[in-house]
């Protein structure tokens, strides 16, 4: 019996189901054939981008209780958009940037590589 979520990840990962706005759109996939002839889709390995490939809009102080998924919707209007938030701040784990609250800043950054004004 084949595992049900690797079907639906191959799936996704041949029809290129994922959103453009997703952060798996343009990683590369990968096929890996076991010794039985078993086929299974993969994304390879998706790297932090460098910090300075962005350009900051705002600085954002983290209070307590607030989550990252709600200053990603305050701020870019998409909650689902918080590894774009990550990713300007050059953390893998979201839970990071909001662990320690009234010392830790959160960039609100343009997209990856978009030219702007720093802090404009």
């Amino acid at each position: 019996m084949s595992d049900p979520l690797q079907a639906l990840l191959d799936t996704a990962l041949r029809n290129n189901q994922f959103a453009p706005t997703s952060r798996y759109a343009a990683i590369e996939k990968t096929t890996h054939v076991t010794p039985d002839g078993t086929a299974s889709v993969h994304l390879k390995r998706r790297f932090l981008p460098p910090g300075d490939r962005f350009r900051v809009l705002h600085e954002h102080t983290v209070k307590e209780g607030e989550r990252l998924d709600n200053i990603t919707a305050q701020y870019l209007g998409d909650p689902e958009q918080f590894w774009r938030v990550c990713d300007a701040n050059e953390v893998m784990r979201p839970g990071e940037l909001t662990e320690q609250p009234g010392t830790t800043t959160v960039k609100i950054t343009l997209p990856e590589g978009f030219p702007g004004a720093p802090r404009a």
